[in-house]
C-alpha cells in the first residue's frame, strides 16, 4: 500500500508559479495600458488631418513671398525667411500698426466679454440653485442661446441693430426717448458694444451650464451649516460657492478666453468681409490681411504670431492657476 505524499503549507505558499502563470498577468497588463490609446488612436488621427497638417501648411507659408500670382501652387513662391514676420511687427508702418490696434481692441473686446460671460453665467447659476416653481423653464430659456446655430442667432441680432427698421432703435429711441435720433450700430464706434452684446449673449449660457454643473458637487450641508452660524447669503456665496468652484472657473475662463479671442464668426457674419474700425478683431482683420490684399504670406505670419501669444498666455494661466491651487491646498 502506497503512501500519497502531502505538500506542507509552507511549501505550497512559497511554490513558484509557472513561466506560462507569470506571463499571464503581464500581457493582460499591456493589454490594459494600450487600450486607452487605441481607443484615442481615431481622434489623434482626425486631429492631425483636420488641424495639425493645415497649422503645419500656414507655418510653411509665413515663411514665402505668397501672393495670388502662386495660388494655383503655393510651394513655387519664393522663399521671404521672416520677412513677413518683420513686416507684421513693424508698428512704425501702416501694416503693424494696423495690426497693433486690432490686437488691443480685441484684448479688451476679451476682457469684457470673458467677464461678463462669467458673472452672468454664475450669478443665475447660482440663482437657479433654488427650488422653485417655474425652475426648470427658466433653465430652459437661459439655454437657448447657445443652443441656436451661431449664423441664425448673428443675422437675427444684425436685424436687430438696423438703424432705421432695428428692434433695439425701435425700443431705446422710439418707445423710451433715448438719443435725439436712431444710433447707428453696425458703423462707427457703436459697432463694438454691438459686437460685445451679440458675443455675451451667445457666450453666456455656456458659463452658465458649466457653473451650474460644478454646483452639484457643493454639499448643501455647508449651507445649512452656514445659515446656522449666521451667514447671511453673500457671505455663502463669498466663502463656500466660489471657493468649491475654483477649480471649475480656472477652466471656464480659459475656454471663454481662447473661444473669444479667436471668434471670427460672429463680427464676420455681424459686419461682413470689413469690419469697422472700432471692433476690427483681430481673426477678421487676419482675414482681411490675406484675402482682401492678397497677401497670404503676411496673413500666415500674422496668424503664426496670434497663435504662439495664445500659447504663452495659456501656458502663464495654466503655471499661475496650479501653484495657486498648490498653494491653497497647502
Amino acid at each position: 500500500m502506497t503512501e500519497t505524499a502531502v505538500t506542507p503549507p509552507s511549501e505550497r505558499a512559497v511554490r513558484k508559479a509557472t513561466p506560462g502563470e507569470a506571463r499571464a498577468p503581464r500581457r493582460s497588463g499591456r493589454r490594459r495600458i494600450a487600450l486607452p490609446y487605441l481607443l484615442l488612436l481615431p481622434a489623434l488621427l482626425l486631429e492631425l488631418l483636420v488641424h495639425l497638417v493645415p497649422m503645419l501648411m500656414g507655418i510653411t507659408m509665413s515663411f514665402r513671398e505668397l501672393t495670388q500670382f502662386y495660388i494655383r501652387n503655393w510651394s513655387e513662391a519664393p522663399w521671404s525667411g521672416l520677412d513677413n514676420y518683420t513686416v507684421a511687427i513693424d508698428f512704425d508702418a501702416p501694416v503693424g500698426q494696423a495690426l497693433l490696434k486690432s490686437f488691443v481692441t480685441t484684448c479688451g473686446f476679451t476682457v469684457l466679454s470673458v467677464g461678463l460671460c462669467w458673472l452672468l453665467g454664475t450669478a443665475a447659476a447660482i440663482f437657479l440653485q433654488e427650488d422653485f416653481r417655474g425652475r426648470g423653464i427658466l433653465r430652459t430659456l437661459f439655454l437657448v442661446p447657445y443652443a441656436l446655430p451661431v449664423y441664425a442667432a448673428v443675422i437675427t441680432w444684425a436685424f436687430m441693430f438696423q438703424r432705421d427698421n432695428g428692434l433695439i432703435n425701435h425700443v431705446l429711441h422710439d418707445q423710451l426717448g433715448i438719443g435725439d435720433s436712431p444710433a447707428f450700430w453696425l458703423i462707427g464706434d457703436n459697432s463694438f458694444w454691438a459686437l460685445l452684446v451679440v458675443s455675451v449673449w451667445k457666450g453666456w449660457p455656456f458659463a452658465f451650464l458649466t457653473v451650474m454643473a460644478g454646483l452639484q458637487n457643493i454639499p448643501r450641508d455647508m449651507y445649512e451649516a452656514a445659515a446656522l452660524d449666521g451667514a447671511g447669503v453673500w457671505k455663502q456665496i463669498r466663502h463656500i460657492t466660489l471657493p468649491s468652484l475654483r477649480s471649475v472657473n480656472q477652466v471656464l475662463v480659459l475656454v471663454l478666453f481662447l473661444w473669444t479671442f479667436n471668434d471670427f464668426n460672429t463680427p464676420f457674419v455681424l459686419f461682413g468681409k470689413a469690419a469697422p474700425e472700432a471692433a476690427d478683431l483681430i481673426s477678421l482683420h487676419i482675414y482681411q490681411s490675406s484675402f482682401q490684399t492678397w497677401n497670404f504670406g503676411t496673413g500666415s505670419a500674422m496668424s503664426v504670431l496670434l497663435l504662439l501669444f495664445l500659447l504663452v498666455v495659456t501656458g502663464v494661466y495654466l503655471l499661475l492657476t496650479t501653484r495657486g491651487r498648490k498653494t491653497s491646498d497647502v
